[in-house]
Formats: structure tokens, C-alpha cells, sequence
């Protein structure tokens, strides 16, 4: 089964939507590399929409933990309020939360039991990738797979990241043999959706200009 990765949403729904009409789920596996929340305007939609498609389609759908998802759980849970959070982009998440508190509890447990990454034996998506560090799986470590800004390790795969927005289309490392494709969705630049065989071998590369209505930080 042909893989189809998707990049940083960051509450843009109706962008996600869009390039989500791409997908051809009896033919690709989906996997998005975190952070479906904070800063857009949408991050309940976006997160029920994942929640729903993850249920009907649970063999065919992967939705991964990024650092933002952690900052929520964190901040609505026993550990929580978490400050940082939000001023990263989780006060724009409560503000819309706070209308539509229904949500929250079957949105929480389902955030909080995303994986870190998936791989098989040629590809490895997590939300910033693997680094030459101690303790890469560790969420608290600040180059570790949530966080880390900058080279990555060549681990022999391909390693598909989201994390750090480039100026608005996917950026290829050959050096490390990395593809970052967080092209900014919610800074009013694009989402990105890459397409690729088993192996690893680049298909088809699809973005969307964000639609305005996703963000007010355009």
C-alpha cells in the first residue's frame, strides 16, 4: 500500500479538507506528523475530523503526536495548566474550546494516544525526526522527536517530518536523507500532502494554498 503523508495542520480545516479529497484510502495509507491544533482557527473541526476518519478507516489512517498535542494534553490534564503552551499557539485552542466544551474529554483521550512516529523498512514519519542525541524518543527532550530544530541523524530511511515551516513548499535534505513537509499551512502559505510508494520513492508532491478563513496569522 502507497503511503500519503501530510504535513502541519494547525487547526486549518478547511485546507486540510481539501487536500484530504486526494486521498484514496482502499489504495494509501494515511499519516499526518502531528500537530492538527493551535493557531488556526479551527482546531476542534480539524481534531474531530481526524478523530472520525481514524474510526472508519482505523487500518488505513495513522495521526501522529506533535509537540502541539502534547502542550494540550498537558495543560487540560493532571500535570496541567501548562503556561508555555499557551503562548505557542494554545490560547487560540481554548478560546475555541471554551465554546464547544462537549468536545473535549473524547478529543483529549484520543490526542493523548498518538504515536510518536511509524515506519517500515524503508520510510520513518514522526512530527521533527530523529537526531543524533540521547534519548531521541524522550517528548521532553528539546531535540527529540517532538522538538528537534535543525540536522537529523541518516538513520538508512527516509525520514518525513513536519515541525519547522519552510517558505512554503516541501525542502529535501539529501544529506540525511530527509523530507520537511510542514510548508506553513497556518502562517497563509500552503498544506502539503506527499504521495510515496512503500520504498520511500517520491510519487506525487500535492499542495494547497491555505484558505483564508483557516487563519488569522496570514
Amino acid at each position: 500500500m502507497n503511503l500519503f503523508v501530510i504535513g502541519d495542520v494547525h487547526g486549518c480545516y478547511h485546507t486540510f479538507l481539501e487536500l484530504l479529497q486526494h486521498w484514496q484510502p482502499e489504495q494509501e495509507l494515511l499519516i499526518q506528523v502531528g500537530d492538527l491544533v493551535d493557531r488556526g482557527n479551527f482546531s476542534p473541526d480539524t481534531v474531530g475530523l481526524a478523530l472520525s476518519l481514524s474510526e472508519r478507516h482505523p487500518q488505513n489512517t495513522v495521526f501522529l503526536k506533535g509537540n502541539h498535542e502534547l502542550g494540550m494534553t498537558r495543560h487540560y490534564g493532571p500535570q496541567g495548566p501548562y503556561p508555555n503552551w499557551l503562548l505557542w499557539g494554545g490560547r487560540y485552542t481554548t478560546a475555541q474550546y471554551s465554546l464547544r466544551r462537549s468536545l473535549l474529554p473524547s478529543h483529549l483521550s484520543w490526542l493523548g494516544q498518538r504515536p510518536l512516529f511509524w515506519e517500515n523498512d524503508h520510510v520513518f514519519v514522526s512530527h521533527a525526526g530523529l537526531a543524533d542525541t540521547p534519548e531521541p524518543l524522550n517528548e521532553d527532550n528539546p531535540d527529540g522527536i517532538l522538538w528537534r530544530r535543525g540536522p537529523l541523524h541518516h538513520i538508512g530511511k527516509l525520514q518525513v517530518i513536519g515541525h519547522t515551516p519552510t517558505a512554503g513548499s516541501p525542502d529535501f535534505d539529501p544529506a540525511h536523507h530527509v523530507l520537511n513537509i510542514d510548508t506553513g499551512a497556518v502562517y497563509g502559505r500552503a498544506l502539503t500532502g506527499v504521495k510515496l510508494s512503500p520504498q520511500g520513492e517520491v510519487l506525487q508532491i500535492l499542495t494547497v494554498p491555505t484558505h483564508p478563513i483557516d487563519s488569522d496569522q496570514a
